[in-house]
């Protein structure tokens, strides 16, 4: 294995911003990154804006990979999951090919990226302070069964009486991510443990 590339959704239409974002995930995916690097290989994590531009950045680069790089697409599920694989979730989507694709080198953030967010109140309460609310943020232990409107709603309401002001995914998701403990997120969240386990499973092998 030579490294291991991430493209994912998110980080907005500026370099700012989505160099803001790769510093919050690289914190959030740290205990991969670390894996990868104590063997000397390469690890990269790409913000690619847009969810279509993520898997158009995906494809192209996985048609020049080499045999022993490790390509990675990571996207909003947006909805909920009901196909058996993110693959098959994903190929609902008019235009989107993801044949021949390794069904491990593509993940969710199910239903999006919030959702592993609040799964660490904890963290959102020391980052926003005085005037958040926790008890306003859904706790149930699966959050992916949480509607996308519903984690977006429940942020808003747990948030809105800070000093930082309600919760606003370019301020303040990157942020947040360099937070949340990673942990709490995969007990809560499949598709996050999911992630976790095959990308350590296949730094381990290579």
């Amino acid at each position: 294995m030579t490294g291991v590339t991430i493209y994912m959704e998110g980080g907005g239409n500026s370099t700012g911003q989505k160099r803001r974002l790769r510093a919050g995930m690289n914190e959030f995916l740290s205990e991969l990154s670390e894996k990868v690097r104590k063997n000397r290989r390469q690890w990269r994590l790409v913000p690619c804006g847009s969810r279509q531009r993520a898997y158009e950045t995906f494809n192209n680069a996985r048609g020049h990979a080499g045999e022993d790089e490790i390509i990675v697409l990571l996207v909003d599920a947006e909805e909920p999951v009901t196909e058996p694989t993110p693959v098959e979730h994903l190929l609902t989507r008019p235009g989107w090919d993801l044949s021949g694709v390794n069904e491990d080198r593509v993940h969710l953030m199910v239903q999006t990226m919030e959702t592993w967010i609040v799964a660490d109140p904890d963290a959102l309460a020391i980052y926003y302070g005085q005037g958040f609310r926790a008890n306003a943020l859904p706790s149930r232990r699966n959050l992916e069964e949480e509607d996308k409107t519903e984690v977006a709603s429940a942020l808003h309401r747990a948030t809105e009486r800070t000093r930082k002001g309600e919760y606003h995914k370019i301020r303040h998701a990157a942020d947040l991510l360099a937070l949340i403990d990673p942990a709490k997120a995969r007990r809560r969240c499949r598709h996050c443990e999911r992630l976790f386990a095959t990308l350590g499973a296949a730094v381990a092998a290579g």
